[in-house]
């Protein structure tokens, strides 16, 4: 990534914690939250790798990236059939491999692999829409995270312990958090 330091290990934070969260919902959860949680543990993990503050980027790093998120998308695509969570999944690893063919392979011109004629930022048509997006879906998935009325939530749950980690609300802000570093990775490019 090519943003601040301090937003790079933020979302490195934020990108690593949903995704080990997603990875134990895919092992422990329940059948009906395991269904997409592997594929947005791996984008969630490879979003934090994307979004280390290293030094020096290396000039593969953005294909490697790239391709990942690639992978991910025909992935999503194949039992997509109709399923609105797995078209968002889609576009999110076709947004990330935007943002990792966008993102430059050096600090700035000058450097090798960036020229002075190209511009880190990709399309800013493109870039626009992608953020649109994803501050659509941040404000609508959030809100179902808050209760109807701003009562508590009274809907029996399971016990306390790890039952409470198993229902969907920590998955919906997991997803909330990783649109949230999605957008801010578009910021940057």
């Amino acid at each position: 990534m090519h943003g601040p330091p301090l937003v790079g290990w933020l979302l490195v934070v934020v990108c690593g914690a949903s995704g080990a969260y997603l990875l134990f919902l895919r092992s422990a959860g329940p059948p009906e939250l395991r269904r997409g949680a592997g594929g947005e543990a791996l984008m969630g993990l490879v979003m934090a790798a994307m979004a280390l503050p290293l030094p020096q980027p290396q000039p593969w790093s953005a294909r490697a990236f790239a391709a990942v998120f690639a992978v991910l998308a025909v992935h999503g695509l194949l039992p997509a059939r109709g399923d609105g969570h797995r078209v968002h999944h889609v576009v999110g690893s076709l947004a990330m491999v935007y943002a990792a063919l966008a993102m430059p392979t050096a600090a700035g011109p000058g450097h090798p692999g960036h020229s002075a004629a190209q511009s880190p930022g990709g399309l800013p048509l493109v870039t626009g829409l992608l953020l649109g997006y994803f501050a659509v879906y941040m404000l609508c998935a959030g809100a179902r995270l808050v209760p109807a009325g701003g009562a508590p939530a009274t809907r029996p749950g399971p016990p306390p312990g790890l039952g409470r980690v198993l229902r969907p609300e920590p998955a919906t802000a997991c997803r909330v958090s990783t649109a949230m570093a999605m957008f801010a990775m578009l910021l940057t490019v």
